[in-house]
């Protein structure tokens, strides 16, 4: 094999590492109607876990449709409670 078709080849094998990486980190949220009326739009989201640390929003992360880079610090996010306090 020359040189350029095994660089090819490592390209495309890359390539396809990578797709199936982002596509196995997030999920698909289909369009909903919330309680209130709203619609929300289709869209793209990191697979639930147990973590804020692999969040698109999530400083030195970026989201792979968007090309937005994360601006929340991991450690200082509000917590569903503090949330929900600060609505109130």
């Amino acid at each position: 094999m020359r040189i350029t078709q095994k660089l090819k080849i490592v390209v495309a094998a890359l390539t396809l590492a990578v797709a199936c990486s982002v596509s196995a980190a997030d999920t698909h949220v289909r369009q909903y109607t919330k309680k209130n009326g709203t619609t929300v739009a289709p869209h793209h989201r990191t697979a639930p876990d147990k973590t804020k640390a692999n969040n698109y929003s999530t400083k030195g992360n970026m989201n792979p449709y968007t090309g937005k880079k994360g601006t929340v610090d991991p450690n200082k996010a509000p917590t569903k409670s503090s949330k929900s306090s600060a609505s109130r």
